[in-house]
């Protein structure tokens, strides 16, 4: 009977190990995310630059806006940054989205326990 338990155990700790890594492969396949896509593709453009100027570029670079670095442009000491407009979506709003829409825009102008009085009652109106 103990040897039965024994070999019962040693089973258990081969097969464990095995379950784990069956489990790891299987997250390693997971598609990359567009903001994961987007830092892979701006760490690889910021090769080279340190510091505030590799902050700055990756800062520029993860909102979207283009960047010229000056030693491409000689012109240009310091690197152009252009805005880059983002599609919008257009989002459907349910009730009690419109309704804070509306609240907050009525609410302009009120700050502090003004404010939050005003809110309440507006949210609170059906």
């Amino acid at each position: 009977m103990l040897k039965k338990t024994v070999m019962s155990l040693l089973c258990l700790s081969l097969a464990v190990p095995a379950l784990s890594f069956a489990e790891t492969a299987t997250h390693a396949v997971k598609p990359l995310t567009p903001h994961q896509e987007r830092m892979k593709t701006c760490n690889a453009d910021a090769k080279g630059k340190k510091g505030e100027e590799r902050k700055t570029f990756m800062k520029s670079c993860l909102k979207g806006e283009v960047a010229v670095p000056a030693a491409k442009a000689p012109e240009a000491k310091k690197v152009k940054e252009i805005k880059v407009e983002k599609p919008k979506t257009e989002k459907k709003l349910n009730s009690q989205q419109m309704r804070m829409k509306t609240c907050n825009a009525d609410a302009k102008g009120k700050k502090g326990a003004e404010r939050k009085t005003f809110m309440k009652s507006c949210l609170s109106n059906k």
